[in-house]
C-alpha cells in the first residue's frame, strides 16, 4: 500500500524501538515510518537517526496524547492517505498491520481498531484494568451502539479522513481511548475492531500504573460526558 505512514510515539524506548522497526519494515517496506519522541531522556532520537526513519521531538514529555495528535498533523501536513499507529514498547505485532489495512484499503471503513480480546494466546492485561476495560466498553454500548472490547488499544489504523479530523481541538489529548471512539462515533466515521496479538510488557511501565487507574477513570468519565454533550464537526460527505 503507497502513502502510508507509521508512527510510532516513543518515551524512552530506546531499547525496544531498533525491534519494532525492524518488524514493521519486514511486513510493510514501502511504509515511512515516523517516530514521535515525546521528550526522551535517553537516545531514541539518534537511534531513530542511526534507523534512517524520521523523527520528530517534543522539548519535554507532553503526554501520549499530544505525542500522537504530532503525528496526525504531520501525516495531514505530508499528505498521506492511510496511517498506522504502533507502540514503541514492543507489545503490538507488526504482522498484524496488513490485516488491519486491508478494510481501509478496500473502503469498507474509516477507523480501525486492534482488539487484543478478540486474538487467541494474546496478553491479557491485570484483572483490575480488565475490569475498567469493560466497564467502558459497556458505556460505549450504551451512547454509540458500538460493541467495543478493546477501548484502549493504541494498535490502529486509518484513512485521511480520520487523520484530518484528529488534527482538530475536538480531539481528546488527556487519554485518548473510549472518548474518542465516542467522538469518531458521533462524526459518523466508520469504526470496526479485529483481532490483534499483544505481547507482554517486559519493562512492566504502563501508564496506567499506581494510582493512575483512579485519576484515568475519572478523567475519561468527564471527558466522555462532555463529548456527549458538545457539538462534534461531522465527517464530509456525511449520508443526512
Amino acid at each position: 500500500m503507497h502513502n502510508l505512514l507509521v508512527i510510532i510515539p516513543s518515551f524512552n524506548e530506546e531499547k525496544n524501538l531498533p525491534g519494532v522497526v525492524a518488524g514493521i519494515r519486514r511486513v510493510l517496506s514501502e511504509a515511512d515510518i515516523l517516530v514521535v519522541n515525546d521528550g526522551s531522556a535517553d537516545a531514541t532520537a539518534s537511534i531513530c537517526r542511526d534507523l534512517g526513519v524520521a523523527v520528530v521531538s517534543h522539548p519535554w514529555n507532553m503526554g501520549y496524547g499530544v505525542a500522537i495528535q504530532t503525528g496526525y498533523k504531520y501525516a495531514y501536513a505530508n499528505s498521506y492517505e492511510f496511517l498506522v499507529q504502533i507502540d514503541a514498547d514492543g507489545q503490538h505485532d507488526p504482522a498484524d498491520i496488513p490485516r488491519l489495512l486491508e478494510p481501509l484499503a478496500a473502503g469498507s471503513c474509516d477507523f480501525v481498531l486492534g482488539s487484543r480480546f478478540l486474538a487467541e494466546g494474546s496478553y491479557q492485561p491485570p484483572l483490575t484494568r480488565r475490569i475498567g476495560m469493560k466497564l467502558f466498553s459497556a458505556l460505549i454500548k450504551v451512547a454509540t451502539g458500538e460493541c467495543i472490547t478493546d477501548s484502549t488499544s493504541g494498535f490502529q489504523a486509518f484513512n485521511a479522513e480520520v487523520i484530518h479530523f484528529l488534527t482538530g481541538d475536538h480531539f481528546p489529548c488527556d487519554y485518548p481511548d473510549a472518548d474518542l471512539l465516542l467522538v469518531l462515533h458521533r462524526a459518523g466515521f466508520r469504526m470496526i475492531e479485529l483481532p490483534v496479538v499483544m505481547h507482554s510488557d517486559e519493562g512492566g511501565r504502563s501508564m496506567h500504573s499506581g494510582l493512575r487507574p483512579l485519576y484515568y477513570i475519572f478523567k475519561m468519565f468527564l471527558s466522555m460526558g462532555v463529548n456527549l454533550i458538545r457539538s462534534v464537526p461531522e465527517r464530509p460527505g456525511r449520508a443526512q
